[in-house]
């Protein structure tokens, strides 16, 4: 008879909650990155992008974890 065991074991069971959690800090490092990035352009830049300076400055003042 097959000997079948019901106990999970893991070399690292947290591997993947660490590389979602790494994963969410990118993201947030790189949003930050573009919205300061956003506010350096100025009037001509925006409208090139087609964005308005009110649409950038909403944009800008959003919180980094905000989408």
């Amino acid at each position: 008879m097959a000997d079948i065991s019901l106990h999970y074991s893991s070399k690292a069971p947290l591997a993947g909650t660490f590389t979602a959690f790494a994963n969410v800090l990118q993201l947030w490092r790189q949003r930050n990155h573009d919205r300061h990035e956003l506010a350096k352009l100025d009037t001509r830049s925006l409208r090139d992008l087609g964005l308005t300076e009110a649409t950038a400055r909403f944009e800008v003042n959003k919180p980094f974890w905000r989408d």
